[in-house]
């Protein structure tokens, strides 16, 4: 009976589990529905006013700081965008991996790196390594606000114009699907034209007349550009976290139901082995006083 009895110990632990991660699974399936709407209502425009100000860099006869380059400034700031909670798949250690492998190619172009790190698994894990975090924020949970997006890309607008850093990048989990989740590097400034072989090089040149002037115009359009580029990235690696998140605790939960499958097994197999023994003693007792 003590096997029957250390099966249903271990069983009733089991079911414990798959409470608690079938709860997690709810609970990261009710954030992803927000996030999501977050994350498509804001995609659309980012790419077109991203796409526009492209465009417009290509041409000869606009000037804004932010669209060209710091050649005499060596440091890169590094903004990573990791996850304060743990039990979401592979999102933090994807992400990870990949920063290292960034950081070992600009040491070797001999440029300066400052990194600033989102969520608390990223700034242990830096802290693990013995590596300096230059600025950290450990309180994003499912959303971020947008005035607080852009207190940051004006940090960095600031610092750029100033010709402190050669350029920044963000480092983030971008969503494409339910099943397909992938760090990205993106930079954010300076602002990139299209490349010469790609699909916005073809044809002829687009002139455009503004009203107001170019000057005017592009002094507000180009941070607001940065700004709700920077916001769709937050929302972006906040999705694919929910969604790992969901996805790894329905494999811990659907993992829990096979085990407590398989240990109702063993118990009533083990049972039946404990009865089987019980009879056979009873009956040899009874033969024994006959």
């Amino acid at each position: 009976m003590a096997k029957a009895r250390a099966i249903v110990k271990r069983r009733k632990a089991v079911s414990n589990i798959h409470k608690i991660t079938q709860t997690m699974q709810l609970i990261a399936t009710a954030r992803y529905q927000k996030c999501l709407q977050r994350a498509t209502a804001s995609k659309p425009y980012t790419e077109k006013i991203t796409e526009m100000i492209q465009t417009l860099s290509r041409m000869e006869s606009i000037e804004h700081r932010l669209l060209k380059r710091n050649e005499e400034s060596d440091r890169v700031i590094v903004l990573a965008i990791t996850a304060n909670r743990g039990l979401c798949g592979a999102y933090n250690a994807a992400l990870l991996r990949n920063l290292l492998s960034h950081r070992k190619a600009l040491a070797e172009q001999g440029l300066k790196l400052a990194f600033e790190m989102v969520g608390k698994k990223g700034l242990s894990y830096m802290r693990f390594l013995g590596q300096t975090v230059d600025h950290a924020v450990t309180d994003v949970e499912d959303q971020i606000e947008y005035s607080r997006v852009a207190e940051m890309a004006d940090r960095y607008m600031a610092a750029y114009e100033a010709g402190e850093i050669a350029r920044v990048e963000v480092l983030y989990t971008r969503f494409h699907s339910m099943g397909v989740q992938r760090p990205t590097l993106a930079q954010l400034l300076p602002i990139e034209s299209p490349g010469e072989e790609g699909e916005g090089a073809r044809g002829p040149r687009t002139e455009f007349e503004f009203s107001p002037p170019p000057e005017v115009l592009l002094k507000k359009l180009i941070p607001e550009t940065v700004k709700i580029r920077l916001y769709q990235y937050f929302n972006d690696a906040i999705l694919s976290e929910q969604v790992m998140r969901m996805t790894a605790m329905k494999s811990a939960t659907d993992a829990a139901g096979d085990m407590i499958k398989l240990l109702t097994g063993q118990y009533n197999r083990a049972r039946q082995s404990q009865i089987t023994l019980e009879l056979a003693d009873i009956v040899g007792g009874a033969e024994a006083l006959k």
